[in-house]
């Protein structure tokens, strides 16, 4: 699937101020990221796993 097929939303924890906004958009193999200020930019996809164990750690810290 491609980047421009994806459902993208804005994450909750971006900014409100619209300055440094991320994006998500979820598949079934993958969690995927963007930069939405630069949508050309490539995303970075994770695994539902490793996505699980990022959030954790986050969450934690």
């Amino acid at each position: 699937m491609s980047a421009t097929e994806l459902a993208w939303f804005k994450s909750s924890y971006s900014g409100s101020q619209g300055d440094s906004c991320v994006e998500v958009a979820v598949t079934e193999e993958a969690i995927h990221v963007r930069d939405s200020k630069d949508v050309a930019r490539p995303g970075l996809a994770i695994g539902r796993d490793g996505w699980t164990q990022f959030v954790r750690f986050a969450s934690e810290n």
